[in-house]
């Protein structure tokens, strides 16, 4: 989808996440990114993550923000879907640590975390 967010072939269909701990939405339209190509590209390109959108890539440990046009807020997650780590608007041209508990991440536009009490420990279901 050229200029968008991306959907990968096993999802095709609009998926949101939850944050089941505190019953916030954390995005009602998330993408996934799920192969070489996808992970690697990511939000690059874009001039913006609009509200109510998010990017879930898997597998990762860790993101980048670098040639990117506006901050990111990003939710780390174990392979229970707990969240272990959280970067609070990420701004462009930055790196996260590399988390080696993490198996994937949402990455949001900048303040969901603010406005969705998400906090380490929620847990967050896609689907």
């Amino acid at each position: 989808m050229a200029g968008g967010i991306f959907r990968s072939k096993q999802s095709g269909r609009q998926m949101k996440a939850l944050n089941l701990t505190t019953g916030n939405a954390l995005a009602d339209d998330v993408s996934i990114a799920d192969t070489l190509f996808t992970r690697m590209k990511g939000l690059l390109g874009r001039s913006d993550l609009p509200s109510g959108k998010g990017l879930w890539i898997k597998p990762c440990k860790g993101v980048h923000t670098f040639c990117m046009q506006f901050p990111i807020d990003v939710v780390f997650l174990d392979k229970a879907n707990r969240v272990i780590s959280l970067a609070v608007e990420l701004q462009p041209n930055c790196m996260t640590k590399v988390l080696p508990g993490a198996t994937s991440v949402i990455e949001l536009p900048a303040g969901t975390l603010k406005t969705t009490n998400t906090t380490i420990g929620d847990e967050v279901v896609i689907a």
